[in-house]
């Protein structure tokens, strides 16, 4: 999970490079750690679906497993070209992947607009491909909408929190916001991580400047 600091960001991957994958998907099949709630799918209809990238996944999921009104959380690679990868796959550039996490919410009891405050407010999206020592075009900041109004709101929100960041005197916000992509599961061992290793490495570390 470290990637040290290098002169330059890695550029982003092409299609025609991108390594071939394989058509098995990556077997999960423990429930969530934290909530022992179902982790895969298929979710009651009643519930939505977020997606971000932040950073280190490993961090980010812990950011919002701890929301009320989030009933599963689950981190996995998106945005990229190469199916069903694995961790080492990702890591390597050649997938074009983000790591994600995939969040499922109520939104009776939890918004949107709260969730993407967390967004910003848990990382620095002005960074590139990196977040921290974490360098690597998986560590892209970017939302991943499932609706046209969510949409909306990421672009919004986007925005306002730049204005923030640049009167601070930080450079602009370089988030992807795009429509989600297929999510492809991690490995078991990565799900949940802080929650089984509560120690372990969290790289994430925002910019202090509040959403709101």
């Amino acid at each position: 999970m470290f990637a040290f600091m290098r002169q330059q960001e890695p550029p982003m991957l092409s299609e025609k490079d991108a390594l071939p994958g394989r058509s098995t998907p990556m077997n999960v099949t423990e429930p969530h750690f934290v909530n022992g709630h179902q982790l895969t799918p298929p979710y009651s209809e009643a519930l939505q679906k977020a997606m971000f990238g932040m950073g280190c996944f490993w961090g980010a999921e812990r950011l919002f497993w701890e929301l009320s009104g989030v009933y599963v959380t689950a981190v996995g690679y998106a945005a990229g070209y190469t199916p069903n990868p694995t961790y080492e796959e990702v890591c390597s550039g050649m997938t074009g992947h983000n790591e994600v996490v995939l969040v499922v919410y109520d939104q009776n009891v939890l918004s949107y607009a709260e969730l993407l405050k967390t967004f910003w407010e848990g990382h620095d999206p002005s960074q590139g491909m990196r977040q921290g020592n974490d360098l690597g075009t998986q560590y892209r900041s970017g939302i991943y909408y499932y609706s046209v109004k969510d949409k909306r709101e990421a672009q919004v929100s986007q925005a306002s929190y730049e204005k923030k960041l640049n009167t601070a005197g930080l450079p602009s916000i370089t988030t992807e916001i795009l429509e989600a992509p297929e999510f492809f599961f991690a490995e078991t061992y990565h799900q949940q991580y802080l929650g089984r290793n509560p120690n372990g490495y969290c790289g994430l570390g925002g910019t202090g400047i509040s959403f709101k």
